[in-house]
Formats: structure tokens, sequence, C-alpha cells
């Protein structure tokens, strides 16, 4: 179990994250500007995702069969 913790919170680069959620990295990068994206780190001039945020940020725009839902 501690394998699959430290696996789930390895960080991914901008482009491996857009790969997993089927994106294009320029749509992460606007995302970044507006605040609205997966929560980033930022090193230096590098931005990498953590596997977990995107887990935990894609779960926070799962909607249930209601109309009203806006993600």
């Amino acid at each position: 179990m501690a394998r699959l913790d430290a696996d789930y919170r390895l960080l991914v680069t901008e482009k491996d994250a857009a790969r997993c959620l089927s994106l294009s990295h320029r749509t992460l990068q606007a995302w970044r500007t507006s605040q609205s994206g997966p929560p980033f780190i930022k090193i230096g001039r590098s931005v990498r995702y953590r596997k977990v945020d995107i887990v935990e940020w894609l779960e926070s725009k799962r909607c249930a069969l209601e109309p009203k839902c806006d993600g």
C-alpha cells in the first residue's frame, strides 16, 4: 500500500497531465492563468501536477444526473 500511495503522489509534467485529462497543454496553461484548473506546483520555471490533485480535481467536477450541475 505504501508503494501505491507513493505512486499516487508522483509529480507529472504539464503535457502528461494534459494527456491524462484528454486536453491540450494550452488548455491547462489557460486554466492556470484563470485559476480554474487542477492545483499545480511551480518549481522554478517548470510546472508539475500531482496525480492525487488531478484525481481529486476531477472528482470535484463530477456531476450527478441533475440539471443544475455546472461542474
